[in-house]
């Protein structure tokens, strides 16, 4: 493949746009070379500015789970359109997306759209120290929640891409309320429950993407609600990624718990910038107009947006893929790892729903500090090798895998192609 567009355009962006990128992921940083400039994509398909035709495993980290420009949402968005564009008002797409959403999530009565998954974040601890009266959040390494300044404390992701432990220009006021705990470690989480008597609630991913694909133990899980409950302490499950990408509603009800506040975004906006946060009426009505709690947003509720989310979540629920994704990727499991146990290469593959990737390690990974020990440098030649082969996916180790409904057998068999030849590439680096 050739890719002299891509790097034209990486050349021309760096004039004007910090490091020619918008998000630091898409800067290629962890794995070497120029990034790649997309000019469209249609189904399971994208389509790079040198032509180059890749499946889609990144799919917008997460919201094109239908795959790009599902002719149903595509219809709905195109009408939506002639109506106008925003209106600094209600409309009734926000009504309909709130109660497909509420619906969707035991304990959730009701909703607040904003534009981003970090706004849904801001808006979610908020309302928790409103609703308790404390200040404390309790956060995990390795889970990552946006770029709000509380939460940029032993974050995963772009930052472990970066290996920046946290961020310059968040002052130390910023974290003191930010207590940091063990991804799948319940001990943690006690100790700073029992050395602190004002922690507002704890925040997880319910099953990590950003530091990939992790899973909490079905022990660890149960605990921490038991003793949350009991404590007095708010759980919120930040659920932008997993939100209706397991299950047609949250990961936290496949994992047996209920959150007291959910965050949400990708998938409920079909691939427009939406947030959300949500909890059970006693804690929303904290929020303005209702409470003192104050969050608003010029864009919220965005009618487009509104028309995309709802055309997408019914879409999904009439297609109803989810058995499809676990067989899919299972298969994509057995495929990685017959892969690399034909060509010698240590890998470890975790899934959860249709989220799925591998790590380059012997050990079993289970929190940040497991992740952290693969071997990133073969991932970076597994991950060209990919590109070479057509298959996109994420320029980082610690990022999870999507999938779509689009996806097809022949797509598999591209995909099963392309790794037998990249773990072949990474054994001769061995």
């Amino acid at each position: 493949m050739k890719f002299k567009q891509s790097e034209k355009l990486y050349k021309r962006g760096l004039t004007n746009l910090v490091g020619a990128v918008n998000s630091p992921v898409r800067a290629f940083a962890s794995v070497g070379g120029n990034p790649l400039f997309i000019d469209k994509a249609k189904g399971s398909q994208i389509k790079d500015v040198d032509g180059n035709k890749y499946v889609d495993l990144v799919l917008s980290y997460g919201p094109m789970i239908l795959g790009h420009r599902n002719k149903r949402v595509e219809k709905a968005i195109s009408k939506a359109l002639k109506k106008g564009y925003s209106f600094g008002a209600s409309s009734v797409g926000e009504i309909k997306l709130a109660k497909i959403v509420c619906d969707a999530f035991p304990g959730m009565d009701k909703v607040r759209f904003v534009s981003s998954g970090t706004e849904a974040v801001i808006s979610a601890i908020r309302l928790a120290r409103a609703h308790t009266g404390f200040s404390k959040i309790i956060k995990f390494s390795g889970c990552y929640h946006g770029h709000m300044d509380a939460m940029l404390v032993a974050a995963g992701s772009g930052l472990a891409t970066l290996s920046i432990p946290g961020s310059a220009g968040v002052p130390d006021e910023a974290v003191k309320n930010t207590l940091i705990a063990e991804y799948n470690n319940i001990e943690s989480v006690k100790k700073h429950l029992e050395e602190n008597s004002d922690v507002a609630a704890v925040i997880l991913e319910p099953v990590s993407g950003n530091m990939g694909v992790v899973k909490p133990s079905d022990a660890f899980i149960k605990e921490l609600r038991k003793i949350t409950k009991e404590k007095g302490v708010l759980l919120i499950c930040d659920e932008v990624m997993t939100g209706f990408r397991s299950k047609f509603g949250g990961a936290q009800e496949v994992l047996g718990i209920e959150a007291d506040i959910t965050c949400l975004g990708k998938v409920i906006g079909g691939g427009f910038p939406v947030g959300a946060y949500g909890a059970r009426n006693e804690i929303m009505q904290n929020v303005s107009p209702l409470g003192a709690m104050y969050q608003a947003g010029t864009l919220s509720g965005n009618p487009i947006a509104m028309a995309a989310g709802i055309a997408t979540l019914t879409e999904l629920k009439r297609q109803n893929p989810y058995d499809q994704f676990n067989a899919i990727a299972e298969k994509m499991e057995n495929i990685l790892l017959n892969a690399a146990k034909k060509h010698n290469v240590d890998l470890v593959v975790n899934r959860f729903g249709s989220m799925i990737n591998p790590f380059f390690t012997k050990e079993s990974v289970s929190n940040f500090e497991e992740a952290q020990k693969s071997d990133t440098e073969k991932f970076a030649k597994f991950f060209w090798a990919m590109i070479e082969n057509g298959i996109f996916l994420p320029p980082s180790q610690f990022e999870a895998w999507f999938l779509s409904s689009a996806l097809s057998d022949k797509d598999l068999e591209r995909f099963e192609n392309a790794v037998d030849k990249a773990m072949g590439k990474v054994a001769l680096s061995l």
